[in-house]
């Protein structure tokens, strides 16, 4: 199980890997089988799935990035855990980005999951969103009535 400690190493020492543009320090966190998917692979590698596998396509897809983006630099916001993997919500050169990491046995990441988010609701960020996030019930919305759910 992930603790809060751990991810907070994890989140320095991934951030930091990535603010240096060193591809090996940045691999070294990943298993050499990981799985990613990302909105941006469908773009930057013409990867229709959004996917791809392994540390070798993962590499050429992120080198090709670091090229294109030379002040790369993230900032992070705050880190979700889950029960063996940790949320990254962070600020990147395209906005905010929500990742999610999945980690193996061997403690490497197994799986990335990322997603860039936008403001979606006038004069608010999506965090703000999440905080004031009111669950729906469908029985009341079926029937077109308010659909925030009584809690």
């Amino acid at each position: 199980m992930i603790d809060h400690a751990c991810a907070e190493r994890f989140a320095a020492a991934w951030t930091a890997a990535w603010d240096s543009h060193d591809l090996a320090r940045i691999l070294a966190h990943y298993a050499e089988d990981f799985r990613m998917r990302s909105p941006l692979i469908a773009d930057l590698a013409d990867e229709p799935s959004a996917a791809l596998a392994g540390k070798a396509a993962v590499g050429a897809y992120w080198a090709t990035a670091l090229a294109r983006l030379p002040d790369l630099h993230f900032e992070l916001l705050t880190i979700l855990l889950g029960v063996e993997s940790a949320t990254l919500y962070y600020r990147g050169p395209r906005g905010l980005t929500a990742e999610v990491f999945e980690f193996g046995a061997d403690s490497l990441v197994a799986r990335d999951e990322r997603d860039r988010h936008r403001r979606y609701l006038p004069g608010r960020t999506p965090l703000e969103d999440i905080r004031n996030y009111r669950p729906v019930d469908p029985r009341r919305a079926s029937a077109g009535q308010p659909n925030e759910l009584q809690l």
